[in-house]
């Protein structure tokens, strides 16, 4: 299939990028930017460009929606630009967006192959009510992904309630979101927009697909975002009030979680590994920045606490949404 990345010299674009070097089911054939980008070979932008990649001119964003001729789109845009953009290529091809600019929609699955795969069937509902040929898959914030994949092992102990304060990598603000002078020596304690995204995304993800719409998981969540002097992965402590479960049950529930080991996906890999001190320098880049390292797991009575830690450029972003297009194709939704 032939792909294109929109937002390709960003920190999620190149990322984007990477992660498409060498894919057995997708072409990467179009780069996408800014029109002071365009016409200039990738390699001359993106010093650490593939060399798969190196030698294809970059278009430009508008040139590219006048005849877009891929088949699959992912979009690494800021979010004030996403939205129409997303709704004009969707009428005729699948967008799979890191943007937020429709992860509210009822119709648009916010998704995460491992923890609601199912809610991939939003997909037809969004065809017939936009009458579009294409479709728009979302994937969360970064945080809201790594806290998500390390809770859907926990489901089957009931979730009643779910606090949590983020520990969250400088990349996470994008090349200009913060100075170096800012984070340095330096606790950030509010990330503007974030906790309410990681509240409301979080009941989405874990809630179930009825009918034709989601119907958002029933259990409250509270989050405090901060932004730490760390380059790549997000930190996360969690503690969640469970129905029931002991320390050993859920261990293993950590361990043993893995729903896509059969599918086959080019991009799998393991979701969640234990170890006892998670740490962003040491773990991030698990499974490729696709696997999340769990661990300080504590508790009884239903009150347990833990540590996650997670890529979040990855398993957060770009590589997230890689995989929910794979997951996709496996399923049929892309021809």
């Amino acid at each position: 299939m032939k792909v294109a990345v929109l937002g390709a010299t960003g920190m999620v674009g190149r990322t984007f990028v990477r992660l498409l070097e060498g894919h057995p089911w997708f072409r990467l054939e179009v780069l996408v930017a800014s029109e002071r980008s365009a016409g200039k070979p990738y390699g001359e932008l993106v010093g650490d460009s593939p060399e798969e990649f190196k030698d294809i001119e970059v278009t430009a964003l508008g040139d590219f929606l006048e005849n877009p001729a891929v088949d699959l789109v992912f979009n690494a845009l800021p979010a004030s630009l996403s939205r129409e953009v997303e709704e004009k290529l969707a009428e005729e091809v699948p967008v799979f967006t890191n943007a937020r600019s429709h992860r509210y929609d009822e119709d648009v699955p916010i998704l995460v192959p491992e923890v609601n795969g199912q809610h991939l069937k939003l997909v037809e509902v969004q065809r017939e009510n936009r009458g579009w040929d294409g479709f728009i898959v979302t994937n969360p914030n970064c945080s809201t992904a790594i806290l998500t994949v390390s809770l859907a092992p926990l489901r089957e102990f009931g979730i009643r309630r779910i606090n949590v304060a983020t520990m969250q990598a400088i990349s996470g603000a994008g090349f200009s979101g913060l100075s170096a002078l800012a984070i340095q020596d330096n606790v950030i304690p509010l990330i503007s927009g974030e906790e309410w995204k990681i509240e409301n995304e979080s009941r989405k993800i874990l809630g179930e697909f009825k009918g034709n719409s989601i119907e958002p998981a029933a259990f409250e969540v509270s989050a405090i975002a901060t932004r730490v002097p760390v380059l790549h992965g997000h930190t996360e402590a969690i503690f969640v009030e469970l129905e029931g479960g002991s320390i050993e049950e859920l261990r293993e529930a950590f361990e043993s979680f893995d729903p896509l080991r059969d599918l086959k996906l080019p991009s799998y890999e393991k979701p969640v590994i234990y170890t006892e001190v998670p740490q962003p320098r040491l773990h991030r880049d698990r499974g490729k920045g696709l696997t999340v390292t769990v661990g300080r797991l504590e508790g009884k009575e239903g009150s347990f606490k833990y540590v996650v830690t997670g890529h979040n450029l990855v398993r957060g972003a770009a590589g997230g949404s890689l995989l929910n297009a794979e997951l996709a194709k496996k399923l049929g939704y892309l021809k």
